[in-house]
């Protein structure tokens, strides 16, 4: 299969542009490597603190390091913060009271599981005897006099109070050390708590808050740098991409996006397990990259000396498997394509494909019917889904059955166009006649083949209207489809689909060609096409040629971008909201008058 789908061409698959460090210096308060500039700014401001304090009258509470009250801390910029925090905790390595990294802390309850267990718990009701080990963040913390202190913490997603008063601490500390104690912990902390639980009894509220009431709190990992303010949050989208760690301890949003990533991907995979198929592993690094229209990285191996590409598509390895005998074989994983990143369009994403012997297109239909309309129904628990990208909103039913479109009919009522016999579609005069109704439609495509030109006018008259329900496709032409099987019935088509859903690509399927002579003629016409300027055209691939010559049983295959599949049923109009880190543009400006450096992958050493 084409896997899940084709992105818009740019980027060059034989250079790679990197950037030149600029030269680093140590930071001896931190152990931070930073440029000079901002070095220079740190001992500025380091400097004008330390007047500062000098200024403070005698008797007056010094703003030391270790003694910087947390509501002052608030004020402090993010490198001030991590300096001051950096100190601490230098000491606190030194002294090892506490120890700020210990190896381990036993923990006997998940966060979740004390939620569920003892959320009948009525206000002012504890239970003293039942010990409770947790490990988890710090995410806000109240005092109330000397005496008590109250965290707000978090653990994977869900959130509990730890009420810590001096009367319950192990030890029977007296208020001083019980303050310096917890004077010691700031948000973003990891700590283990040993306590029991209960409900609070507050004056004002009936119905209290299930807690953990502490009688030991550990530090098991500091936070050195300062978490972004309760109020504003982490809302940054480029702030977030960039530095997702941080995205996840402040939004359990996104911690939902990817538990929802992970049951799709299970669902689909048991889907597939019940009817027999074998998952495989197929190689990344390959010696061309076949299996889709899609522009490629380059590698190069040095023992081999051997330059090799990171596959488009598992296509040709899978059917290779078909043909050895495992006649149903699936195969989730990354795929990566040289190309435009945009809001649906990753250089790294990834695709389910699995090829079935002795079926077809049309069993393929209704499978895919099948899998995605129960799949939708159980992670989302209804058959409606809704997507807001671009400021419109897309509500997609998602119920069988579902619309088939056949592709020339429908260009050809929208375009007011007779168009050319499929069988003709390759010719000059029927580029020439392409060439005319994109005129005439105003749609641009800078690659005159018959392929691209059709795929531009399928892409603004047809895909775009698919808005409130999945349809399929049906119909491509062959020149469109170098891997499909030619339909039975109409000369010039081939048996293929495509599935649509918000007006965006999900599933691409067809019949597989299995005739090593069509196969290669279909692969002499694609590089007809890339002379021609398409630099997406497959190449020929002569290990898969002589493996159809020992027989691919007739097969159908079928690929789906499992990254765009979650962004329906999330409602996420970006790409990267679903892949936890994306891959994001350097942010590093270039020395002035220093150009850029290219590496040249045929020869790397340059």
């Amino acid at each position: 299969m084409a896997g899940s789908t084709s992105t818009p061409n740019d980027a060059s698959a034989s250079t790679l542009p990197i950037t030149q460090p600029s030269k680093l210096y140590m930071d001896t308060e931190t152990g931070e490597q930073v440029s000079k500039s901002e070095l220079k700014r740190r001992m500025k401001q380091r400097e004008a603190a330390k007047k500062k304090s000098e200024r403070v009258p005698t008797g007056a509470v010094q703003a030391g390091v270790q003694q910087t009250p947390k509501d002052d801390e608030e004020e402090l910029n993010p490198n001030q913060y991590f300096e001051i925090r950096s100190r601490t905790i230098n000491e606190l390595r030194v002294s090892k009271s506490p120890d700020p990294y210990p190896h381990k802390f036993a923990v006997n309850c998940r966060l979740s599981e004390f939620i569920s267990q003892y959320s009948y718990l009525q206000a002012g009701e504890t239970l003293p005897d039942v010990e409770i080990r947790i490990g988890i963040r710090v995410m806000t913390i109240r005092s109330a006099g000397s005496s008590l202190r109250f965290y707000d913490c978090k653990s994977e997603g869900v959130s509990v109070q730890i009420f810590c008063d001096l009367r319950n601490a192990a030890g029977n500390p007296d208020g001083q050390r019980f303050a310096e104690h917890h004077n010691l912990f700031r948000r973003g902390d990891i700590i283990g708590v040993i306590g029991y639980p209960g409900r609070t009894k507050p004056k004002h509220r009936p119905d209290g808050e299930l807690s953990v009431f502490a009688r030991e709190v550990v530090l098991l990992t500091p936070c050195l740098r300062q978490l972004p303010g309760v109020h504003y949050g982490f809302t940054n989208l480029e702030q977030r991409f960039r530095h997702r760690y941080l995205d996840l301890i402040m939004n359990d949003s996104t911690r939902e996006v990817f538990l929802m990533r992970s049951r799709i991907i299970r669902y689909i995979r048991r889907f597939l397990d019940d009817r027999d198929f074998l998952e495989v592993e197929t190689p990344i690094m390959n010696k061309s990259h076949g299996g889709a229209s899609a522009k490629p990285f380059k590698t190069w191996h040095n023992d081999l000396k051997m330059e090799l590409f990171l596959r488009v598509a598992p296509e040709l390895y899978l059917k290779m498997l078909v043909v050895g005998g495992l006649d149903r074989v699936y195969e989730i994983g990354r795929q990566f394509r040289n190309e435009d990143i945009d809001t649906t369009h990753s250089p790294d994403f990834t695709s389910c494909e699995f090829y079935w012997a002795y079926a077809d297109m049309h069993d393929l239909l209704d499978v895919t019917e099948e899998l995605l309309s129960g799949l939708v129904k159980e992670i989302t628990g209804s058959y409606k889904t809704v997507l807001h990208r671009d400021g419109k909103t897309y509500n997609t039913n998602w119920e069988r059955p579902w619309k088939r479109i056949p592709m020339i009919p429908t260009l050809e009522q929208a375009t007011g166009e007779k168009f050319p016999p499929p069988t003709q579609l390759h010719t000059e005069e029927s580029i020439t006649f392409l060439h005319r109704v994109l005129k005439k439609m105003n749609i641009q495509c800078h690659t005159p083949t018959a392929s691209k030109m059709i795929d531009a006018l399928v892409g603004e008259l047809i895909e775009p209207h698919i808005d409130t329900a999945p349809a399929f496709i049906i119909g491509h032409p062959q020149v469109m489809s170098p891997l499909a099987k030619p339909d039975r019935n109409t000369p010039g088509l081939c048996e293929r689909f495509e599935l649509f859903v918000a007006g965006k690509e999900l599933c691409n399927a067809y019949t597989e060609l299995n005739d090593p002579v069509i196969q290669r003629e279909m692969f002499m016409a694609q590089a007809l096409d890339q002379a021609k300027g398409d630099g997406e055209a497959q190449v020929k691939d002569e290990t898969f040629c002589q493996s159809l010559e020992f027989g691919l049983p007739p097969t159908a295959g079928w690929g789906l971008g499992v990254d765009r599949l979650v962004m329906l049923l999330a409602n996420k109009y970006n790409i990267r909201e679903v892949l936890t880190f994306p891959l994001m543009k350097d942010i590093e400006e270039e020395p002035k008058g220093e150009p850029k450096r290219e590496v040249n992958i045929d020869n790397p050493a340059s």
